[in-house]
């Protein structure tokens, strides 16, 4: 059976970018044949959040109503808390010795970040190293495969590279492991710009039918129609992304009728907004009865992380002994 690895930070609840860029995904590995482990990173979200570490306590339990109302079943995968496994720290101290500065710094992703979250002093060691955690993450499982969009390509390789330097200085202990990509819709917030909380244009699992409708109806549309009988151009409209995820029987007639004037913005929006609340009630009645049990929730986490933990600390003990530690 090949092992899989992945996580999200808890930034705050997830939204429709998470649940069809990952979420959907990972609810079907497991019947696939994969031993799923599905962490809340929220040691990494510290490598951004550092300042405001309640925030992310909060958060976590949040991001787990939002990955089991989703539909990611804890009798068929690990869900756990990363800081409940402190065998990650451990490991990811073993790889940090071995693993070159010059590899962190050329990551394309870090320049990025540190040009995008410029009101953050992100000039840390741990946001530098936060790769190393992440390879450490994904070893520590042995796990095969990592379910990522081909621009998280430069962090598996990364992990890949780690790998292999453990192996050649102690010998071959850990897999290198392979991407397992996913197609990831490109999904626009509601001002067509990246769909982001720091943006504040998600629609998020959580929100209720009023939240959405007013959302939909505040909604970016086609730049280039100035006028109701001027025809539209539904390629480069964010409304009609949307009608494709949430719509497909009716997105080609829709198209057709937007092309041709024969419908307003308006009503396009009014549509998808029945669309979209009827898609996410079942996930939002799911998360509802689930934030009202929360010990339920605490439950299924203490036990993912003890399940999580016993295979961890199996690999530790064999890194620490490659290493000529006392395991």
């Amino acid at each position: 059976m090949k092992i899989v690895l992945s996580g999200m930070r808890p930034t705050g609840p997830l939204h429709i970018g998470h649940f069809f860029g990952a979420l959907l995904n990972w609810r079907q590995l497991p019947d696939q044949g994969y031993r799923c482990f599905y962490m809340i990173a929220d040691w990494h979200a510290l490598s951004t959040e550092y300042a405001s570490p309640q925030q992310i306590r909060n958060n976590v339990e949040e991001v787990a109503l939002d990955f089991l109302a989703a539909g990611l079943d804890p009798q068929k995968s690990t869900i756990f808390v990363q800081s409940d496994v402190p065998e990650h720290t451990e490991l990811h101290l073993l790889l940090s010795m071995i693993t070159p500065v010059a590899w962190l710094e050329r990551n394309p992703v870090y320049k990025e970040q540190l040009e995008a979250l410029q009101d953050k002093e992100l000039n840390t060691y741990g946001f530098l190293g936060y790769p190393v955690l992440q390879a450490a993450d994904i070893l520590i499982y042995k796990a095969n495969c990592v379910p990522i969009g081909i621009d998280q390509l430069p962090h598996l390789e990364l992990t890949r590279e780690i790998s292999r330097r453990f192996n050649y200085l102690y010998g071959p202990l850990f897999p290198e492991p392979e991407a397992l990509l996913t197609e990831t819709p490109k999904i626009p917030g509601t001002d067509n710009r990246k769909m982001s909380k720091s943006y504040n244009n998600c629609i998020y699992l959580k929100d209720g039918p009023e939240t959405i409708r007013e959302k939909i109806t505040n909604m970016f549309t086609d730049p280039r129609r100035i006028y109701r009988r001027d025809p539209g151009h539904p390629e480069s409209c964010p409304v009609f992304a949307y009608h494709q995820l949430f719509n497909l029987a009716e997105a080609q007639s829709i198209a057709a009728s937007c092309i041709s004037a024969a419908i307003g913005c308006t009503d396009c929006k009014r549509n998808l907004a029945e669309k979209v609340v009827s898609f996410l009630q079942v996930i939002r009645e799911k998360r509802q009865a689930l934030d009202a049990d929360r010990e339920l929730v605490r439950k299924i986490l203490a036990a993912g992380g003890q399940t999580a933990r016993a295979v961890a600390s199996e690999t530790l003990g064999q890194a620490k002994k490659a290493c000529s530690f006392k395991p």
